[in-house]
């Protein structure tokens, strides 16, 4: 029997007002998420992916369509149960490594902050070893380069336990071999089970997606299937 999808989406779209008037940043857009593997939102700039990751990180209320997490209805919540669900399953990490982090805290104290947040509990030099970062606890977070600032972002969401990994384009700022660590990254947060849900257009993080789907102007285009060779 097919495992349920984590996330269904169903006709959502998202306006935002400005000055000039309305403007659509996702339109009609249905699609079912799996509780495994990667998926790829793709598309150009522009195109609407970093919209509908925001709201599948509940940060953007979408005006038309629902959105069921694990067969609940979001918009039928209430702001702290809202809250409550992005603190304990939902990890969302920025395209810009130090928004992602507290710069007044050691690199293991991150970790620690995190999983007070979600009322839970890490071993940091465990989750450090984990991402490559063994040694590293005691450091500040500016002593890290940016790619190691962006894999400690990602072990945050293991510090979480969260159920659902969201990156905003989290190789765009980060040069090519610290991108590549950050693909291994993603490749063993996969592995370990976790939705991995991506908003990108670097060509290299698409190809790790068991699904695309690829956006153009605020629509979904069209949702490729693809076996991954690990």
């Amino acid at each position: 029997m097919p495992e349920k999808p984590i996330f269904r989406l169903r006709g959502i779209g998202v306006d935002y007002q400005t000055p000039a008037g309305t403007v659509t940043g996702v339109d009609d857009v249905t699609i079912d998420i799996p509780a495994r593997g990667i998926t790829v939102l793709a598309g150009p700039s522009g195109s609407g992916k970093s919209t509908l990751l925001r709201t599948l990180g509940l940060f953007e209320q979408p005006v038309r369509g629902t959105i069921s997490f694990q067969g609940t209805e979001t918009g039928k919540l209430r702001h702290r149960d809202r809250r409550a669900l992005r603190r304990h399953h939902l990890g969302l990490v920025f395209q810009n490594p130090t928004d992602n982090l507290l710069g007044y805290l050691s690199v293991a104290d991150n970790l620690r902050a995190a999983a007070e947040s979600a009322g839970t509990e890490c071993l940091p030099d465990d989750i450090l070893d984990q991402l490559g970062l063994g040694g590293t606890g005691s450091w500040r977070i500016s002593a890290l380069s940016g790619g190691q600032q962006q894999r400690l972002a990602f072990g945050c969401t293991l510090a979480r336990r969260s159920t659902v990994v969201l990156a905003d384009e989290p190789t765009s700022q980060l040069d090519e071999a610290s991108a590549d660590r950050v693909l291994d990254t993603l490749k063993y947060l996969a592995g370990q089970d976790f939705a991995v849900i991506v908003a990108s257009h670097d060509d290299r993080l698409i190809e790790l997606g068991s699904r695309v789907a690829r956006m153009h102007k605020g629509r979904l285009e069209k949702v490729e299937e693809r076996e991954v060779v690990p």
